[in-house]
């Protein structure tokens, strides 16, 4: 019997398209970056093989930000979608797209979130989907608010939605932030511009999208999110 050929690892970013782990503007990331590359680990099944989930895993409302609650939340309603590609533009099918946020007056509905904005009893600022046969998504949400972080002096983070994803298997797990276009706070921005690629960092902003723009009721916005390669979306 011939023997099994050994695992491949994941192929390394592409040098500047991913922020580097101390970015001094980014303050926290002094006392917490790593002062060197991390060790490479051989990969075995539980790297290369993914979390499976179904649609009625996720919940009834977990693509609806908007609905469960007694009444409506609080904000302008928008609709998210994109399309989730490996490292070669194939779509990566039935992969969970984990979201969360603010609401849309900048706080996040945990305790650890100070912020005397109020909160919205109508908007838990949590969802989930997963992408289809072509690796499309989409979800219904509020857009979000900025929000004061005292990362330093009048420092205010960009309206932003927060992604967490798996590839092919567990091991490729990607967190990372999508923006909004025309946003001025992006150019004061530590966390969004700790990315030295200019188009890396583009990449984690969405763009106005008229086709999923509904009549009369929300905006649409478009964010695709490629997990490996020389297109590879910035990770958080």
């Amino acid at each position: 019997m011939s023997e099994s050929k050994p695992l491949t690892g994941y192929r390394k970013p592409y040098p500047g398209s991913q922020p580097p782990f101390i970015h001094a503007p980014y303050a926290s990331t002094v006392l917490r970056g790593v002062g060197s590359e991390p060790i490479a680990i051989p990969v075995t099944l539980s790297e290369v093989t993914g979390p499976t989930l179904d649609r009625l895993t996720l919940g009834e409302h977990a693509a609806d930000m908007t609905a469960g609650f007694p009444g409506q939340p609080l904000g302008e309603r928008i609709i998210v979608s994109g399309r989730v590609l490996d490292e070669n533009g194939k779509p990566v099918r039935n992969t969970v797209v984990e979201v969360w946020q603010c609401n849309a007056a900048g706080r996040y509905l945990h305790k650890g979130d100070q912020h005397d904005a109020p909160l919205d009893p109508n908007f838990k600022g949590t969802g989930q989907v997963l992408t289809d046969a072509h690796g499309r998504y989409r979800f219904k949400t509020i857009k979000p608010g900025a929000y004061p972080w005292r990362n330093h002096y009048n420092a205010w983070r960009p309206a932003h939605i927060h992604f967490s994803l798996h590839g092919g298997g567990i091991g490729q797990r990607l967190v990372t932030q999508m923006y909004f276009p025309g946003d001025p706070l992006l150019a004061f921005d530590p966390i969004y511009n700790c990315v030295p690629d200019e188009n890396a960092k583009a990449r984690m902003v969405s763009s106005f999208d008229w086709e999923t723009t509904e009549n009369e009721y929300a905006l649409g916005y478009r964010f695709d999110i490629v997990l490996r390669g020389r297109k590879q979306t910035v990770w958080e």
